[in-house]
């Protein structure tokens, strides 16, 4: 997934709100200072996917036979992991449909 293609289109969602809500660009850029929704995502990004690094990790070292890895750690690792990439998709699935339903709006 880039993270370029979401920056974009968080700038167009913000320029369309702004539009929509009769505020100039520039001021909605400003508003948006504050809550810089596309750092937010992409540190979420970033802890899912530090989350399988981990779980890869522990499960390369139960495979070896590491005396420290043991299975039960290993499976909630990988639940983890797997729930918060399922968690990520769904997110993104609804960024996308926001993005479809305001691209079909008639202004």
């Amino acid at each position: 997934m880039s993270v370029q293609g979401l920056d974009n289109l968080l700038g167009e969602l913000k320029v369309m709100s702004a539009k929509a809500a009769g505020q100039t660009s520039s001021t909605a850029e400003t508003q948006g200072e504050g809550s810089d929704f596309a750092s937010v995502l992409k540190a979420s990004l970033d802890q899912v996917n530090q989350m399988q690094l981990d779980s890869q990790a522990k499960q390369q070292a139960f495979e070896t036979g590491d005396p420290n890895a043991n299975l039960q750690d290993v499976m909630v690792s990988l639940q983890k992991a797997s729930l918060s990439f399922q968690t990520m998709v769904q997110v993104r699935n609804k960024l996308v449909s926001a993005y479809q339903e305001v691209m079909n709006m008639q202004v």
